[in-house]
């Protein structure tokens, strides 16, 4: 019996996350530095299923199938193809600087007389967090990927309103109560999609037989299952609703301002770079593979909302005055670039959004732990409270500037090249879809620039005249990531020959071919 590496890969930040949480109260620092070896053993583990992983082998590899719920049907399925190994890669790699960044920000919480471990438990819910996650991109059964797709709630609602941001203008009593609302909101909103998406689970097997997502579209392939159509868009609207509301999707996006902008920054690398792109990789494995037919007769609606998450979240982003919540609605906009490559039903759309979904969880993961950075020494999230920061902590500007030239993706960093496939991608089957959605691109550059401006740039304020730049840890945070959008902007071609023949089987799982290129010039030249 082969070694279970996926399972492994999983196991590892849950048993770590139990062992984080009963070290003793007086041992905080050993929490932290045991939480961090974790989480650096699970991307070693990554690694070497990136490195297994055959981009032209089968589509789901290092399978691993058990039996759980025998009555039921319910089966312990593990496998990955290109999409879920860049989702898993890019989930530990970013759990370690998460760490790192949030390294002091359960500290205040503790007192030397509490009984309670405060800090152990921040440390051990983001690698719970992380096992529920990884676990997620690895299942093949629907009825596990629910299981987990609904628990990874629990931790990240403690860590939202247990562990909240403290640079918050007002009392304490009043930055708890904010916290708490924007903690329970989150929990709401996704446990109501998760409700509606388990009478789909339900449904589902009602219709299918089975919870495993390879068998149920093998038999739909060979037609041996065939949904009418009405159930089929029935059962289709149930999963989607739920991976909406966490990818976040105009109209059911209102959860993610109030959460990002109450949580610590890690927390809220936590949310919008990991924990949300479960939603829109669902929609990638479960939607289209499980529903082909609902998810072309879905399209035309599912673009316009992504067209309006994109132009609304970035109109948004320009009028704030809160720096995190500015960040919480760049990635509103961002997401809806991935949503819309993915439902251009194109293979440049769907390279792209998968790419993007890295490359915006590495460019965001900077931007905000830069901010966070920037937060905790002025002790403030309003953007009129600083001022002239490059002049004294040139470092932490310049980091910042890169942090935010990736989020409007600037030729040469990691985004721009996934922007450009999802822009071409959609172009080339809905062109007014493609033009609208650039204006998304002219606003990023507005609210960007404008934030770095109004924060780095003119007189130096008073507040931040004593500000010191970038320490050794935050360095650490920090320079890997700006390296890798670097890296993957001049040279992305690591991450596309993984997930493109991933791409390739989703677009014949719905039956669709790239439109046809028109060629005025050769057309011309044929003529003659």
């Amino acid at each position: 019996m082969s070694f279970p590496l996926l399972t492994a890969t999983a196991a590892l930040p849950a048993v770590g996350a139990i062992a984080t949480a009963a070290v003793p109260a007086a041992r905080r620092s050993a929490a932290k530095w045991l939480a961090l070896l974790v989480s650096l053993g699970t991307l070693v583990l990554a690694a070497i299923v990136l490195v297994r992983f055959e981009p032209g082998g089968a589509r789901y590899q290092l399978t691993e199938s058990h039996a759980w719920i025998k009555d039921f049907g319910v089966r312990y399925e593990l496998g990955v193809d290109g999409i879920a190994v860049a989702m898993l890669a890019l989930t530990a790699l970013l759990i370690p600087f998460v760490i790192l960044a949030g390294w002091h920000d359960a500290d205040p919480l503790e007192t030397k007389s509490s009984r309670w471990r405060p800090t152990q438990g921040f440390f051990a819910m983001i690698l719970a967090v992380e096992a529920m996650v990884i676990l997620s991109f690895e299942a093949t059964d629907v009825f596990l990927f629910y299981i987990l797709f609904e628990a990874m709630l629990i931790p990240m609602y403690f860590l939202i309103g247990g562990f909240g941001d403290r640079a918050h203008a007002g009392t304490e009593e009043n930055a708890a109560a904010q916290r708490s609302y924007a903690a329970v909101k989150f929990l709401l909103y996704n446990l109501v999609g998760g409700l509606i998406m388990l009478a789909a689970v339900i449904g589902l097997y009602v219709v299918a037989g089975s919870f495993s997502l390879t068998e149920i579209a093998d038999a739909r392939t060979s037609g041996q299952l065939d949904m009418a159509t009405s159930t089929e868009r029935l059962l289709f609207l149930g999963f989607f609703f739920a991976f909406a509301v966490k990818a976040p999707l105009w109209p059911l996006h209102t959860w993610l301002p109030n959460a990002m902008g109450e949580a610590t920054a890690p927390v809220a690398v936590l949310i919008t770079a990991v924990v949300d792109k479960v939603g829109t990789f669902a929609m990638l494995r479960f939607c289209l593979q499980l529903f082909p037919e609902a998810s072309k007769w879905a399209t035309p609606v599912i673009l316009v909302l992504a067209l309006i998450s994109i132009v609304y979240g970035a109109l948004l982003a320009v009028g704030q005055r809160d720096i995190k919540r500015l960040v919480a609605y760049a990635s509103i906009s961002h997401f809806g670039f991935i949503i819309l490559g993915i439902f251009a039903m194109t293979s440049q759309g769907q390279s792209g959004a998968t790419l993007y979904m890295v490359n915006h969880g590495i460019s965001t993961a900077a931007l905000m732990l830069v901010a966070g950075f920037l937060i905790s020494r002025r002790g403030s999230r309003l953007i009129a409270d600083y001022g002239g920061v490059q002049k004294i902590a040139p470092v932490l500007a310049g980091t910042f500037l890169i942090g935010g030239l990736a989020t409007l993706s600037l030729p040469g960093l990691a985004p721009f090249v996934s922007e450009f496939l999802v822009l071409v991608g959609t172009y080339s089957r809905y062109p007014v879809a493609g033009i609208v959605a650039t204006f998304g691109i002219v606003l990023a550059a507005l609210y960007t620039l404008v934030l770095y401006q109004r924060t780095m740039t003119g007189p130096v304020k008073a507040e931040v005249s004593k500000m010191p730049d970038l320490r050794a840890r935050e360095l650490a945070v920090v320079a890997p990531l700006i390296a890798l959008l670097i890296f993957l902007g001049v040279f992305p071609k690591p991450l596309t020959d993984i997930i493109n023949p991933a791409v390739e089987q989703t677009m014949s799982d719905v039956q669709q071919k790239d439109p046809q290129p028109t060629v005025p010039i050769q057309n011309a030249e044929a003529a003659k």
